[in-house]
């Protein structure tokens, strides 16, 4: 497996693909691990990650630079992503006991009714390469707290990361076997997850991939969470902070490259205010600097991959040539690098890849709609279901637009954003199960009843 820097499209380095036999030994290693782990104490277990937060603080920008120089994130934001794994961290580290605490129910006299939350066993975990370390924490925190052990099979262009990673919870204390990397291909996911000492896996990534172990995991009877792909609506009512939606959705659509499944991808405006809302739009995505993501002053650094520059770019290529209009950007940067400058189209018609598929990179798509129920019904033309962003001044009616929106999650006069306190995920083609909070910590264990007389 290549590492690849796509500032400069120069190898890093390269890393051998692990082997049949180290795959077995791998999963023999888990298997064990988890037969010892799981009677290790709740408390001790939070005090392993309250570590693992710890050594996250404590190595921020060696871990950026890793990020930054195998996927091209900025370095700042880079180093605000370790910092928000530190954060999920301290959160389960401090939260778990209460999650996992046992639920009583309603029983007949002299009888103890109670839900128990124990672990599964070894969890296979898909991850992608776009927040190569929140990605993976956002699940291991809270899976790994509640008693499983983690196998992390990290996207191929980030196989320092996934390394990383692991050296992290080594660093902190925990056992031996409790978190694994696998550098396997893709194509070598379906004989992992059909074994049958793994007994489940979370994904994050493309509907196909999601697809693809849904499918295996549901041929052996494994749960699942998968968080797909998204085309988020980025809905401005009539009514408004214009300026603030302008600011907030410039950095909504172009932070991490635009390289996010909760990024802003449809702007949909009201009409009273389309060409107020439009002028500061373009001025914010304009005034963005794209450049060496090392640099500190960078805010939009590179495409993750040149084949990646070139699947957005066909996209928007294809929208251009079905009629949309392009108000700034389109074209990649004559520059050394895998480089999309932040793009804005209008006129978008309805069916081209602008409107109706998932551009992964800080490409913005601005509707104009007459009304409210109009942005609604243009919100909820996709087939995906992730989150949403409504702008207005009316918090009452914030509420209820959020409430007629499909999606998993949907933010009033805020960017979508995950956070450790909240269950994330989606609906519809975005896919199904939550992670963070309680809710997330919940999903990967035996919610066992127990009925004693």
């Amino acid at each position: 497996m290549d590492a690849v820097n796509p500032a400069t499209n120069e190898r890093i380095d390269t890393y051998e693909e692990d082997s049949q036999a180290a795959v077995e030994q791998a999963l023999a290693d888990a298997t064990d691990a988890f037969e010892s782990w799981r009677e290790v104490s709740l408390r001790e277990r939070q005090e392993l990650l309250a570590s693992a937060g710890e050594v996250l603080r404590d190595r921020t920008r060696e871990l950026a630079e890793v990020m930054t120089r195998e996927m091209g994130k900025p370095i700042t934001q880079a180093e605000s992503e370790v910092q928000k794994c530190a954060w999920v961290c301290d959160h389960y580290a401090e939260f778990a006991d209460a999650y996992l605490a046992p639920d009583h129910h309603p029983s007949p006299p002299e009888a103890t009714v109670k839900t128990r939350y124990d672990p599964l066993g070894p969890v296979l975990a898909v991850m992608p390469w776009n927040y190569p370390f929140w990605q993976v924490f956002r699940f291991a925190a809270p899976s790994l707290t509640a008693g499983n052990v983690g196998l992390l099979k990290h996207a191929s262009n980030v196989p320092g990361c996934a390394k990383a990673i692991e050296d992290v919870f080594r660093e902190a204390g925990y056992p031996d076997g409790a978190f694994q990397s696998l550098l396997v291909s893709s194509d070598r996911v379906d004989d992992v997850l059909g074994d049958e000492r793994v007994r489940a896996a979370t994904l994050t990534g493309s509907g196909p991939a999601g697809r693809a172990v849904a499918s295996t995991a549901g041929e052996h009877l494994k749960k699942t969470v998968l968080e797909l792909g998204g085309s988020d609506p980025f809905v401005v009512l009539d009514d408004a902070d214009v300026d603030a939606a302008a600011e907030t959705g410039a950095w909504a659509r172009n932070m991490n490259g635009g390289q996010s499944c909760i990024a802003a991808k449809r702007f949909i405006v009201h009409d009273a205010v389309y060409d107020a809302f439009l002028d500061a739009f373009l001025d914010e995505v304009e005034s963005l600097t794209v450049g060496d993501p090392m640099d500190e002053a960078t805010e939009v650094g590179p495409q993750a991959s040149q084949s990646l520059l070139e699947d957005l770019h066909e996209q928007v290529e294809a929208s251009v040539d079905a009629g949309a209009t392009v108000l700034s950007g389109g074209e990649p940067l004559d520059r050394e690098g895998a480089f999309y400058p932040p793009t804005v189209l209008t006129d978008v018609p309805e069916g081209c890849p602008a409107d109706s598929e998932e551009l992964f990179g800080p490409v913005a798509s601005v509707f104009r709609v007459e009304n409210e129920d109009a942005a609604v019904e243009k919100a909820n033309d996709t087939r995906f279901g992730l989150g949403a962003s409504i702008w207005t001044e009316d918090r009452d009616r914030g509420e209820r637009v959020a409430a007629r929106i499909d999606a998993g999650c949907t933010y009033v006069n805020q960017l979508t954003k995950s956070d450790p306190r909240v269950p994330f995920g989606g609906v519809k083609d975005s896919g199904y199960g939550r992670e963070l909070s309680g809710a997330g910590i919940r999903e990967f264990v035996n919610r066992k009843t127990v009925w004693i007389e």
